[in-house]
């Protein structure tokens, strides 16, 4: 039987990689892009202006809220157990809304003196656009000895805005994880040296694969060659996942549009932005975009280590953790000036992941627990390229294969079940490109 589960798979697999990605319309009117995906089962919840009847928010559940310029605050219950508490937040403004440089949103956890945790403080800024921006505040319990005590915390997210910004409340996305103290032997200090400089991008022929809106349906990608399509002030979100010891690089190319003016350019044109599996900013660069050729290159990740935390590099920092690490990738809006917005840009992403998945740090608890670690089936998402949704389904097809097998259903029965299934993942994974 498990033969033919093999097979089966291979078959539909095989079958899927043929398919032809769907062509855009000619002449058809642009489509507002995919608004961004909430997460499944999300709390909804309501922040405070002060302290002052916070709502609880707990580690292993993500909220949904709004927020508009100013303070919201919100109530966490730790343990002094030498974890760590990873808060993020994801607003979301509306397509085309008006941001400055200046604009952004900050997390930050304190006492209930109002003593910031040490470090504690994650803060991202819009660029040229108004995207989906995540920033995350952190409590150590093990370094901070201000925050290690049990009790209650607060975690304050501030939205700032310029005087001719978009001053509309938007929606927030809270999400709250928790990682396990640290066993014996794991280290203390920052990493004296790591090996840097930019990637080695590949540069094989590419795989189509449509990008998600956000954090919880970002489509997942190994190292490779990847194909996809956006259009002007559109998001699209991919997942890798990175383990202990590995380094991740990244590079994405927009190539010629529709031109409808000549010599003209969009500063801030491409944009790619990483973020860590906590939602913490690791980095960022944009170009200017001409409508005929643009590309991005982020310098490599330093390997995943966990004594990263404590260096003084803020893009060492944040490469703490092993789990997903998230790639946004903006086309500017102001690219539709000068390009017909209803023909979608094809863009290439290449990724290069190097080490040798190294053995996880001695945690009191598993990690994984709270999204930090990577396992055999984050392997078969970013292998078969699959968003989370979609892993989740597909968990719960093999989970009914072993039942049909075990009632012993017949050998035909079985591969066509498989072959269904797997059809429909392969189509929304690899099949047509955003439009």
């Amino acid at each position: 039987m498990g033969r033919v589960r093999t097979t089966a798979c291979a078959a539909a697999l095989a079958l899927v990689a043929g398919l032809p990605a769907a062509a855009h319309a000619e002449g058809s009117a642009p489509q507002p892009a995919p608004a961004y995906r909430a997460a499944d089962g999300a709390r909804a919840v309501q922040g405070r202006p002060s302290t002052a009847d916070a709502p609880l928010v707990e580690a292993g559940h993500t909220y949904e809220d709004t927020i508009g310029p100013g303070d919201r605050f919100y109530r966490l219950v730790l343990e002094k157990d030498g974890s760590n508490a990873y808060v993020s937040a994801v607003v979301r403004p509306p397509a085309g809304a008006k941001v400055s440089g200046s604009d952004g949103i900050e997390v930050e956890l304190l006492t209930t003196a109002g003593t910031s945790c040490d470090g504690s403080l994650g803060r991202s800024n819009f660029g040229y656009d108004a995207v989906p921006l995540a920033a995350a505040g952190i409590r150590r319990g093990d370094e901070d000895a201000t925050c290690a005590p049990a009790g209650v915390y607060y975690a304050k997210v501030t939205r700032t805005v310029a005087r001719d910004s978009d001053a509309s409340p938007w929606p927030l996305e809270l999400r709250v994880q928790r990682e396990p103290g640290r066993g014996p032997g794991l280290p203390t200090t920052a990493p004296s040296a790591w090996p840097s400089g930019k990637p080695v991008l590949p540069g094989t022929e590419p795989v189509g694969r449509t990008g998600g809106t956000g954090f919880n349906d970002a489509r997942a990608l190994g190292a490779g060659v990847w194909r996809d399509a956006m259009r002007p002030g559109q998001t699209l979100w991919y997942r890798v996942p990175l383990d202990w010891g590995q380094q991740l690089g990244v590079g994405a190319e927009l190539s010629a549009a529709r031109m409808t003016k000549k010599y003209a350019s969009a500063s801030g044109g491409l944009a790619v932005t990483l973020y860590n599996p906590y939602r913490g900013q690791v980095s960022g660069e944009d170009t200017s975009y001409d409508g005929v050729q643009a590309g991005v290159t982020l310098g490599k990740t330093p390997p995943v280590g966990y004594e990263n935390r404590f260096s003084g590099d803020r893009e060492v920092r944040p490469a703490a953790v092993a789990g997903w690490y998230y790639v946004a990738v903006t086309m500017g809006g102001k690219v539709a000036d000068f390009t017909e917005d209803a023909v979608p840009v094809p863009l290439t992403l290449r990724l290069e992941v190097t080490g040798k998945p190294a053995a996880a740090p001695a945690y009191t608890e598993d990690p994984a627990a709270g999204g930090f670690a990577v396992g055999a089936d984050d392997r078969t998402a970013a292998r078969d390229g699959l968003t989370a949704p979609e892993a989740a389904e597909a968990a719960g097809t093999r989970a009914v294969m072993r039942i049909v097998a075990g009632a012993g259903l017949g050998t035909g029965t079985l591969l066509l079940l498989v072959l269904g299934g797997w059809i429909a993942l392969g189509r929304r994974g690899r099949g047509a490109t955003s439009a």
